[in-house]
């Protein structure tokens, strides 16, 4: 038995996968061997390119999780100048549209702030008119006032 390639797949009563496969070997190696050995068809081109996707998937995803700790400024000892160059453009490319978008931020804001001081004058000057025509009305009802009772005149 030294010399056996060995793939032992179980399944509790539960639906738990166990497997087990020898070291020398991988599944879908044994499972190629069972295929030509026993003619029955268990892995076919469809399977075989779906893993293959599902490789270049996962490569792709360990890359940009590589890529991503290196943005985040982890892990740069193991890279040499060569590869720091593009890591530092694209920060600097993402600096700069951070401070575009800052800056279009601000601009917003100033438009903002003068339209709320345009306002605010607007409002003033209202209120102003408004107070005027009360002080005016008020003063028409004393002089109104005082027409009628002259004796309140005199009496001031």
């Amino acid at each position: 038995l030294c010399d056996a390639q060995v793939l032992l797949v179980i399944f509790s009563s539960l639906g738990k996968l166990s497997e087990y496969c020898s070291p020398s070997t991988t599944l879908s190696k044994m499972l190629e061997r069972y295929q030509q050995n026993s003619g029955k068809k268990l892995w076919d081109a469809t399977h075989e390119n779906l893993s293959a996707e599902i490789d270049r998937i996962k490569k792709e995803n360990d890359n940009m999780q590589i890529e991503l700790r290196h943005l985040k400024g982890e892990d740069l000892n193991s890279l040499n100048p060569k590869e720091l160059i593009p890591i530092e453009e694209g920060l600097q490319n993402g600096l700069t549209s951070v401070r575009e978008k800052q800056m279009d931020f601000l601009k917003m804001l100033r438009k903002n702030e003068r339209m709320l001081e345009e306002e605010n004058k607007r409002l003033k000057y209202l209120l102003q008119h408004q107070q005027l025509a009360i002080e005016g009305s008020m003063r028409e009802l004393e002089i109104s006032y005082h027409q009628k009772d002259p004796e309140y005149a005199d009496q001031m």
